[in-house]
Order: C-alpha cells, then sequence, then structure tokens
C-alpha cells in the first residue's frame, strides 16, 4: 500500500497500462483454461475501470458500501429500512431485470453524479433508472460519507442480474453482506466470500432472520464458518427473525445492530479512510496471481494455435511432396499426354532412330513438329490440364487432412462451427492453377528462347523450334522411370533420351540439366504458391488469436511497472 500512498499517479499509470494489456489479450480459442482466463481478466478489466483508477484518483471520496446477498435474504427491505422509504423494490421474485439503487446523503450526491465509479453505467436520478443504469436516491436518513449501493440478487435466474451483482460488488469499497439463519451455509453466498477474502475487500456480513431460539447456535456456526474461511474479522451483524412493520421495513430494534455500525463508520473518517485502504490494498495485492491465471490461459492459448498452425503446415507440405512426386516422378506422362506426345513425335519410328546420328534425329523431331502443329497445341494443353489436375487433387486432400487434424481438437472445431467449410479446395483455385500453369509454359518458352539466343545456337534452335524444345524440356521434368512400369518405362524413357540428345546437341548438356532444374523448380514454386493461397484460409481463422505471445509480454511489462518501487 505504501506505493499508493506515496505515489498514486504511478500506480495509476502503471495500471492503466495493466488494464489495456489485459483487454487486449486474446482468449477465444476453446482450450481447457479459456474459460477461466477470459472470466479473470474480464472481471480485472471491469475492476480496473470500475473501482481502482476512481479510488486511486480520489482517494479522499465517499466510501462505496455495496448490499449484496441471494435472492430472498432482506436485502431491499434492510436498505429500505435503514432510508425510511421505499427506495429498492422488496420481495421482487421473478425473472426480470433489476437495475441497482444508490442511496446518498445529499451532501454526497456530486460525488456519485459523475463517472467516477462505475463509468459505463448512466445516471438517473429520482426516478428508475432501467436497464444499464444507476438509480441514484438521495436520503437525508443516510449519513454523509457513505453511499449504499442496493444490488441485484447473486443468484438470480436472469444472467444480467449475475453478471451486473459481481460487477457492482467489484467496484465497492466495502460489502455490507446479507444472508439469512437458514441460507448462510448455501454455495452462492460463500462463492462470493471467498472471493472478498481472495480480492481484500472489507465486509461486513448481516445474519438476517435469525429466531431467538436459535441465535446462539447460528451465530456461533457461522462464526466458525467464517474462522476457518479466513474471515474472523469480519463483522457480524445480527437481525432477528421479527414481523416486518406497515410498509414492509423492519422495526428500529431490530435494525439496531446495522444502523449502529453505519453510523460509527460514517461518524469516523479515519475509520472509512482505514477501510478503503484496506479494500484498495488488498485489490491491487490480488492482481498478480490473477494476471497468472490470464498468463496461463494465454499459454495454452499460444500452444494451441501452434499445434493447429503445425496440423495445416504438415497437411500442404504433404500435398507438395504429392505434387512433386507426380510431376518428377512420371506419373504425368501416364494417359493424354504421353499420348498426344506420341502423335507430335512418333515415337516408333524415333526409338528406331536411337541409334542413328543426332541431326537425323533432330531433322526427324523437327519434321514431325512441322507436320502437326495442331498435336503441339494439344500436348501443351494436356500438360496444362495434368498439372492442374494433380494440384487439385493433392490440394483436395490437405484440406481434408487439414480440417480433420482440426476436428480433433475443441479450439479447430470451434473455429470450423463458424467458417465456410474447408475441408475442399476453395473456389478460386481452378483459376489460379490454371494462370500458374500456362505462366509457367511461357516461363520454359522463355528459357529456351534466352538459351538459345546466340548465333550459332540460335539457328540450331530454329530447326526445332521453341515450342518443341520447350515441350521436350517439359517432358525432361516430368519423367523419372520410378513413376512408370513395363513398356511406358521404355517409351517415355526413350522419348525423354532422344529429347535430351537433341537439346544436348542444340545447347550443350551443363545448359539442357540447367534448363531441366530451373523448370522444375520455377513449376514447384508456382505450386507452393497455389497451395499457400489454400492453407491461407485456414491461417486467418487463427489470425486473430496469433498475438496471445505478445499479451504476456504487455502483461509482465505491465506488472513490472506495477511492482516497481516508488
Amino acid at each position: 500500500m505504501s506505493a499508493v500512498a506515496t505515489n498514486p499517479e504511478r500506480t495509476t499509470r502503471a495500471l492503466t497500462l495493466l488494464r489495456e494489456a489485459l483487454a487486449s489479450s486474446p482468449l477465444e480459442l476453446e482450450t481447457a483454461g479459456a474459460g477461466e482466463g477470459r472470466r479473470v481478466r474480464d472481471e480485472l478489466v471491469a475492476q480496473v475501470d470500475d473501482y481502482l483508477l476512481p479510488r486511486l484518483r480520489e482517494l479522499r471520496a465517499p466510501l462505496l458500501m455495496v448490499v449484496g446477498g441471494s435472492t430472498g435474504a432482506g436485502k431491499s427491505t434492510l436498505v429500505n429500512s435503514l432510508v425510511g422509504s421505499e427506495v429498492s423494490p422488496a420481495g421482487v421474485l421473478r425473472p426480470t431485470t433489476r437495475w441497482p439503487v444508490l442511496v446518498v446523503n445529499p451532501a454526497d450526491l456530486a460525488s456519485f453524479e459523475g463517472d467516477r465509479i462505475l463509468p459505463a453505467l448512466s445516471r438517473t436520478t429520482g426516478g428508475p433508472a432501467g436497464a444499464g443504469g444507476l438509480e441514484l436516491v438521495p436520503s437525508e436518513r443516510l449519513p454523509a460519507g457513505l453511499g449504499l449501493l442496493d444490488s441485484p440478487d447473486l443468484d438470480s435466474v436472469v444472467a444480467e442480474n449475475r453478471a451486473l451483482a459481481r460487477q457492482l460488488l467489484a467496484a465497492a469499497d466495502s460489502w455490507l453482506f446479507v444472508t439469512t439463519a437458514e441460507r448462510y451455509a448455501d454455495a452462492v453466498p460463500w462463492e462470493l466470500l471467498h472471493a472478498a477474502r481472495e480480492r481484500g475487500t472489507a465486509l461486513a456480513i448481516v445474519l438476517n432472520r435469525v429466531p431467538d431460539d436459535g441465535r446462539d447456535e447460528v451465530t456461533g456456526h457461522l462464526r466458525e464458518m467464517l474462522a476457518r474461511n479466513g474471515l474472523e474479522e469480519a463483522p457480524l451483524l445480527v437481525v432477528p427473525e421479527v414481523q416486518l412493520e406497515p410498509g414492509g421495513r423492519l422495526p428500529a430494534a431490530a435494525l439496531a445492530p446495522v444502523r449502529h455500525w453505519l453510523d460509527e463508520l460514517a461518524a469516523d473518517a479515519d475509520a472509512r479512510a482505514a477501510l478503503v485502504r484496506r479494500t484498495l490494498a488488498g485489490a491491487l495485492a490480488s492482481i498478480p496471481d490473477r494476471v497468472e491465471v490470464v498468463e496461463r490461459a494465454l499459454a495454452q492459448q499460444v500452444a494451441t494455435a501452434a499445434e493447429l498452425t503445425h496440423d495445416v503446415e504438415s497437411a500442404y507440405e504433404t500435398a507438395h511432396d504429392e505434387i512433386e512426386q507426380a510431376v518428377t516422378g512420371g506419373t504425368l506422362l501416364r494417359g493424354e499426354v504421353l499420348a498426344r506426345w506420341y502423335d507430335v513425335v512418333g515415337t516408333g519410328n524415333l526409338m528406331r532412330s536411337l541409334q542413328t546420328e543426332i541431326g537425323r534425329i533432330r531433322d526427324r523431331i523437327r519434321s514431325a513438329i512441322a507436320l502437326r502443329p495442331r498435336a503441339v497445341a494439344e500436348v501443351e494443353a494436356e500438360v496444362e490440364t495434368s498439372v492442374e489436375a494433380v494440384v487439385r487433387a493433392a490440394a483436395d486432400r490437405a484440406a481434408e487432412r487439414a480440417v480433420s487434424a482440426w476436428r480433433s481438437h475443441p479450439a479447430g472445431r470451434a473455429l470450423l462451427a463458424d467458417a465456410p467449410p474447408l475441408d475442399a479446395v476453395s473456389t478460386g483455385l481452378p483459376a489460379a492453377a490454371e494462370d500458374e500453369v500456362r505462366a509457367w509454359q511461357g516461363d520454359v518458352f522463355d528459357l529456351v528462347r534466352r538459351e538459345g539466343a546466340g548465333k550459332r545456337t540460335g539457328a540450331r534452335l530454329a530447326s526445332l523450334g521453341v515450342n518443341g524444345a520447350g515441350l521436350t524440356v517439359m517432358l525432361a521434368v516430368f519423367v523419372h522411370t520410378g513413376g512408370l512400369t513395363g513398356a511406358e518405362v521404355a517409351v517415355a524413357g526413350g522419348t525423354s533420351a532422344v529429347g535430351q540428345k537433341v537439346l544436348e546437341a542444340i545447347f550443350g548438356d551443363q545448359a539442357v540439366r540447367e534448363l531441366a532444374a530451373q523448370a522444375r523448380d520455377n513449376l514447384l514454386t508456382r505450386v507452393d504458391r497455389l497451395l499457400a493461397a489454400e492453407s491461407r484460409r485456414f491461417a486467418t481463422l487463427l489470425e486473430p488469436h496469433a498475438h496471445a505471445g505478445d499479451s504476456v509480454d504487455r502483461l509482465r511489462e505491465a506488472m513490472a511497472a506495477l511492482g516497481a518501487p516508488s
């Protein structure tokens, strides 16, 4: 607390940084700790906004005491009895949304009319506030120096009421916790009492409707429970079970323990200041453990995002390997590509010419290509179609593998549930693959042209033709006997050998190897670009969660600033 007392400005700046780091922490992936992390994050952000920053900025402002409790505990009856009029509807059990009512002495009204506390709630004075509002009720019956806020029920059947009640309790300098002789051991009250202990919030407990014949037993048992839970210092104010007066208010004698305690607190400025300091110090001391919960949840987000990313990368790396094997392993020389190439070069005649002079082979190919221009175009088209089909099939399988892997993770299932179907290629892949393969073919022809730019080489290239030489380079990329069997090995291997001999006669051995290598690398680079675009659909779903690690760093920086010496 010394850092707050001596330098509240520095503490305020550090809390502001922490609040920003918490609010920007992505915890939307469905991991084991995500729900708890979100709850703690949101509660801490709300407490910084609603209590810590406002209180640090005005340490001497009137004390805010929130009256909380379960349904039917008598909170509103207690507040109405203290004020002497019905300012908060009592006995309302129907599932309706309740707005909070804040009773203040008129001298303190200005301190609560602005947004010093609970800035997100609009203010109404002299009439119902409605949902999202805070009703201010000035009353001379309440002593100056403190405000009494009647909150919705902690166990209300309306979710908005429960959330608001917890928000109001987190904004309080002190809690006046109301329970009854019948329900003081219920789970809901103790859940909130534990929260008060963990956050260091000052509180007093009103034990309502205590029968005379069970007073000692009930109060004794409750005191034992408080002691076991580290709350033995909390004042216990006992209200006996009595008949309510007309108007539904407690008789003065029954109300006396609470009235006396509040009057003493209001009359003692030092006691109020000590209570504020205690709660403020407790709230600040509770921050490290709560931030640690958020950090653990963020670490799970980082690990899960990395695992989901790896699943996608693995699926598309496998697709790359499948395509590379199909491209270089002979698969593309099956079927129509090989048949169309037969039409171009007359494979049977070329096979018989393998032992003849290179010049005669070149003349044979040049003649065949010159005689069959449509066949050349058909080979180009079949190469394009075959490569596109291989890419699409591999990308389809990659999408299926990635989706299957994600469905094995709760986080992945949740992401897929909110996304368009991803277990097949995107609608844009066919057109993109067509563009890439055509561009690749154009690049191969350009390679051949550049390699044949010399006068002597150019003359030799002219005898075969750029398209013929380019197609031969493409087939050199595709052929590898590991993908062919039987007669296909002989035909494809022989055809490739003939083509390679012709190209070597034109360009030289080294140039041919470089042409084929460049063409292969160019094609696989384009394939990777297509697969990257496909995998990006998954990466886009993960993008909002990609900065969880950065959030951990920001939280630690803010915590270091908060804990630094004054």
